[in-house]
């Protein structure tokens, strides 16, 4: 499922070269006097690179941690095994079936309940393997981002190294494109949650219905794809530069006739296409992105 779209990196010069490896040995360094330590492992971008340089850094000693919940699509999750296969870490998968109540009702912030419970499942697994440290993929640019869930994260002390060292996100790509790790160029993805507007129930058949619709789309080409599920309404965003293709036939037919056979009764595309956090446009400027990896 991982796809590289074979883009080229930007051009570094030698003194940002320098100053990038010393974060990058600064991160190996501040993992090993963890000694042994646990990843929330998604298999995105951050959480990927992460997991690797701690299997650099402690070898065996580094486990990660991955919560197969409603919220974590198939796909994803494949890419998760699949990235941990080839880093050569131990891969744990914990089992959560149900969404938590404060969850379910979808409050703005929403993402700080599912952090909360979801690091909390990660510590609990990691304590019994005797492992004290929990680290997660929060990265330097990550505070510029409205993110409720860093609160939950900050609360159960989990530990942020890439963003104690300061690595960008542009930065965590270049590294993981040295690595030789496919997701150096992975699309940003966020939690299904975050394709339910605020305030609307997360509701265990609208989940599937959307990872049905992004699966759809994603096996049609489509790398960056929303299905935000409003009620019997499907709005789908895509890259700027894809919109018009939904349009011609026959796709365009072949896309509502999936849609609703998927449960949607009207399907809508978004003019405006995709942009990190839309739903967060409801609740005002200031709180126009949101979570860690999971950019919705």
């Amino acid at each position: 499922m991982i796809v590289s779209q074979g883009t080229q990196s930007q051009n570094i010069s030698p003194e940002e070269i320098k100053a990038t490896n010393e974060k990058y040995n600064n991160l190996l360094a501040t993992l090993k006097r963890l000694v042994h330590v646990a990843i929330a492992f998604s298999g995105g971008v951050d959480s990927s690179f992460l997991l690797a340089a701690a299997r650099e850094a402690l070898g065996d000693k580094a486990v990660g941690i991955t919560i197969d919940s409603p919220a974590l699509p198939r796909h994803e999750l494949e890419d998760a095994i699949e990235i941990a296969r080839l880093v050569g870490a131990r891969h744990i998968i914990v089992q959560s079936a149900e969404i938590e109540s404060e969850v379910k009702q979808n409050p703005v912030n929403r993402c700080y309940f599912c952090k909360k419970a979801e690091f909390g499942a990660i510590i609990e697994k990691a304590k019994s393997l005797g492992i004290r440290y929990v680290l997660d993929g929060s990265n330097a640019d990550d505070l510029m981002d409205y993110r409720p869930g860093r609160k939950a994260i900050d609360e159960l002390q989990v530990l942020s190294p890439l963003l104690e060292a300061g690595l960008t996100k542009a930065e965590i790509r270049e590294f993981s494109r040295t690595l030789n790790l496919p997701t150096w160029d992975k699309p940003a993805y966020a939690c299904l949650f975050s394709r339910i507007p605020y305030g609307q129930d997360i509701r265990l058949e609208d989940l599937e219905r959307v990872e049905k619709g992004e699966k759809f789309f994603i096996d049609k080409g489509f790398r960056t794809i929303r299905v935000r599920c409003h009620h019997d309404l499907a709005r789908i965003e895509v890259a700027a530069t894809d919109r018009m293709k939904l349009l011609e036939e026959p796709l365009a037919s072949e896309i509502t006739q999936a849609l609703k056979s998927m449960g949607f009764q009207y399907v809508t595309l978004d003019i405006q296409g995709y942009r990190m956090g839309s739903l967060n446009e409801a609740i005002g400027p200031t709180k126009s992105k949101c979570s860690g990896e999971n950019h919705g």
